[in-house]
């Protein structure tokens, strides 16, 4: 309909003298003005300014249906270690995984939601689909405008706070999964207000937090839904986010790596139902000087139970390094400890704080792009995945000193030992450089392991158009 009075909006500029052509050149017929007249009048009338914009500014980015899926920069505060994205217009963004919304400090004036609409209902659900209209509340009834309120938490603190629901403006470029799409363009997501004090502990600059978990209002759920990019969305840390259904290539790797990393079907926590979960069942260390070494974990430690929400794997980009509950961390450090030490050739260093197994540099061998040659962390998942998660020293071993490497994986405070808690939580470090490819339409997770041995790394996506 835009685009059909938009055609005889020209029309009309043209009847009104702004072109140099007159009606003879035109040769239009009195009774031809009778009609055509009237109708470009009440065009130009009917056609608000908005429309006009809105018309102008897909003619000039391409930002038309069908959309094309979006890439975003992200980048690593040297500070906190969190991440950030660069896609609201207001400043950049923390990334939480485990996020059900994306919120933000707000200017004054900014717009509202009422307190019945879907978009209220679906930012104080449960649930992960975004639910019907609801009656209105008996509040609503007395005040039909009333302004929704949702409830932003702080990722690091855990605090929470109360806001208005509003509508975030927001702008991405395109891509087709090798680089940009010569256009960026601009869009708004529902979002939630805070006050600036729901930013502590968040990296300086940062306004808020774009939550990507499989909630009905994460940013990748309102993406799928608002402009139909399809139910995907990659995270390759740190250097990109994309958006939709894509091939991803990056620069360094020759062959589209969607196509070719592993997969393993996602698991729901019915206490947690946005977090995303992974079905392991053991962890092994494998390495060719000590062999394979199992860590003996109690019976079914790994394991999610549907009815308490209690145990799984889970991931998340808050967590700086892996945490296990204590039943879990125990026997790993064990198993980590006998395989390295096997050969009797590595020198243990008294522990830095706050690791617990650390390493003589000297006494290791280099490897050349892998890092270390120590023994691979095996996460082995159950059945339906393509193959198992394992992790090199890249991602297993963190350097704290000239000398000094450390296993880089923690004990839950407390013990992990939460009614609804998860066993392992896999933190970022051990995320990075690993392209992860989120589907929630099929219940998967597609995972690279880390790139640095095919050439490639997650900065190298060709951010030119």
């Amino acid at each position: 309909m835009l685009q059909f009075r938009t055609t005889h909006l020209y029309a009309a500029a043209r009847l009104t003298g702004s072109t140099k052509h007159s009606l003879s050149q035109l040769k239009l017929s009195p009774m031809h003005l009778h009609v055509i007249f009237p109708l470009a009048i009440s065009l130009l009338l009917v056609l608000s300014p908005a429309a006009v914009r809105r018309c102008a500014a897909q003619e000039r980015t391409g930002d038309a249906p069908p959309y094309k899926p979006l890439v975003s920069p992200l980048a690593r505060d040297s500070a906190t270690s969190l991440y950030t994205i660069s896609i609201q217009d207001s400043g950049p963004l923390i990334v939480d995984l485990a996020g059900p919304l994306v919120w933000s400090t707000c200017a004054s004036g900014h717009p509202t939601f009422s307190c019945s609409s879907r978009e209220c209902a679906a930012a104080n659900g449960d649930g992960v689909t975004p639910a019907p209209a609801p009656a209105p509340r008996p509040s609503c009834r007395k005040r039909p405008n009333c302004a929704c309120t949702a409830h932003p938490c702080n990722p690091v603190t855990g605090r929470c706070a109360a806001g208005d629901l509003t509508s975030s403006p927001m702008s991405a470029n395109t891509t087709d999964g090798r680089s940009l799409l010569p256009h960026p363009v601009s869009f708004s997501t529902v979002a939630s207000c805070a006050p600036e004090n729901l930013l502590q502990s968040l990296p300086a600059g940062a306004v808020g937090v774009a939550g990507l978990s499989r909630a009905p209002l994460s940013l990748p759920s309102q993406l799928a839904a608002r402009r139909g990019l399809g139910s995907r969305f990659a995270l390759c840390l740190p250097g990109v986010a994309v958006f939709g259904n894509t091939t991803i290539y990056l620069m360094g790797f020759p062959l589209e790596l969607t196509a070719i990393i592993g997969r393993t079907p996602l698991v729901k926590n019915p206490k947690r139902s946005g977090d995303y979960y992974i079905p392991a069942v053991a962890i092994t260390m494998v390495w060719t000087s000590s062999g394979d070494t199992p860590a003996a974990l109690p019976p079914r430690a790994l394991e999610l139970d549907p009815a308490t929400g209690r145990g799984g794997v889970t991931l998340s980009t808050v967590a700086q390094y892996t945490a296990m509950r204590s039943d879990v961390y125990g026997p790993f450090l064990q198993a980590f400890d006998a395989a390295i030490g096997a050969p009797g050739t590595v020198k243990k260093v008294p522990e830095v704080a706050p690791f617990k197994l650390c390493y003589d540099t000297w006494s290791l061998r280099p490897l050349k792009r892998l890092g270390w040659d120590v023994p691979i962390i095996r996460l082995e998942l159950a059945a339906g995945a393509s193959s198992n998660w394992t992790m090199y020293s890249g991602n297993s071993l963190v350097q704290v000193g000239d000398r000094t490497l450390c296993l880089a994986f923690l004990e839950m405070a407390g013990g992990g030992g939460s009614d609804d808690g998860p066993a392992v939580v896999i933190g970022m470090h051990q995320l990075e450089d690993n392209l992860l490819v989120f589907d929630a339409d099929n219940e998967e997770l597609r995972f690279s392991g880390i790139l640095r041995g095919s050439g490639a790394t997650c900065s190298t996506f060709n951010f030119t158009a």
